[in-house]
């Protein structure tokens, strides 16, 4: 069967991950699949054209019912959708936006949410499809690359300061900095500034405890903002994107994975460290809250002090790092495996035919 799949595919992004990831599923199974950027069409019906070319697509999938689903409604061929977080978090607020969506809801053959409570916000949302929304969590897969310090590290950063320049940090030291890192693309949803202030004071406080910001470059003018302001504060860094195995080597090696976003629909990043076990420290918002359960799998806290005060507790606190990081393991393991995405995605193409 030969199917285009359509996503938002900023390089380095998650919703770039999975659409590679759920590809592979899909060309595992012995289907013909090629992906494009949802921001390279104008409208429905240049993808109608684009369907209809020779040899024609047969089917197609769209993360995001918006974003990408949008562009299917004129198209012959049947097709399934994935819904993003942006989706209920967001675009539903908008009613032009949620009428278009409720059309792509009634034409798609099957929709897939990450949780249920996702799929359950869709339900009040939008025009009741229960029966053809399916939850499937992300699967997860990590690779490490072998050989990581950050120093290193640091000295290729060109947007970090140079390590001499931290206070109080020798060269020596650089090894037992107590870095936590926050992985997420430069727009304001994922709001990397909104703990900034908080962090430099405690910085300043302690100088060995820093955060550096790594993630693509999404919105040019918000990267500039952050640019600007990760410069005047002490403590805080903004890194130079890097391959995903040097990212997750990263992880390992950081103190914990922080996530401050605005709203998410299931967060990779956060799933990637649990699986390195590494202990995640995450906004409290309803998509964070679906994967991390409060000093059971992870850290939530709803204000930059709170998050400085349950950062503070997880440096000196062994067993709770030991809990969460456990606990955090096994729930990917449980919940996220690579085995039964890739094989609830090969039973939902096949509704396609």
């Amino acid at each position: 069967m030969k199917l285009l799949f359509l996503a938002c595919l900023s390089p380095k992004t998650g919703n770039c991950t999975t659409a590679e990831r759920i590809r592979a599923h899909i060309v595992s199974a012995g289907h013909t699949c090629e992906l494009r950027d949802a921001a390279g069409f104008k409208s429905s019906v240049e993808v109608a054209r684009l369907i209809e070319q020779k040899p024609p697509f047969e089917g197609a999938i769209a993360i995001h019912l918006f974003k990408g689903g949008r562009l299917l409604l004129d198209t012959q061929v049947p097709f399934g959708v994935v819904f993003g977080g942006t989706d209920i978090n967001e675009d539903v607020k908008v009613e032009q936006k949620r009428a278009v969506m409720e059309q792509v809801l009634l034409k798609a053959r099957f929709a897939v949410a990450f949780t249920d409570k996702l799929k359950a916000e869709a339900e009040v949302f939008l025009l009741s499809q229960s029966s053809k929304i399916y939850v499937q969590p992300q699967g997860i897969k990590t690779e490490v690359a072998q050989s990581f310090s950050w120093r290193e590290f640091l000295r290729r950063s060109a947007t970090c300061l140079p390590i001499c320049l931290l206070p109080g940090v020798s060269g020596e030291d650089v090894e037992d900095l107590h870095v936590f890192l926050l992985v997420c693309g430069l727009r304001r949803v994922k709001d990397p500034l909104y703990l900034l202030e908080a962090f430099s004071e405690w910085h300043t406080e302690n100088p060995l405890v820093v955060l550096i910001i790594i993630g693509p470059k999404i919105d040019p003018v918000f990267t500039e903002e952050v640019e600007a302001i990760s410069k005047r504060l002490a403590g805080v860094y903004l890194a130079q994107e890097m391959s995903q195995e040097e990212l997750h080597a990263a992880m390992r090696r950081s103190a914990a994975l922080v996530n401050s976003s605005v709203s998410e629909g299931m967060s990779a990043a956060i799933l990637e460290a649990m699986d390195l076990e590494v202990p995640v420290v995450a906004r409290d918002i309803p998509g964070n809250t679906a994967v991390v359960q409060h000093e059971v799998t992870g850290l939530l806290y709803s204000s930059p002090k709170e998050f400085v005060r349950v950062s503070q507790r997880l440096l000196v606190d062994g067993e709770l790092r030991e809990r969460v990081v456990t606990n955090g393991k096994r729930y990917v393991e449980e919940h996220h495996s690579l085995d039964h995405e890739r094989e609830a995605y090969q039973r939902l193409v096949d509704t396609l035919h």
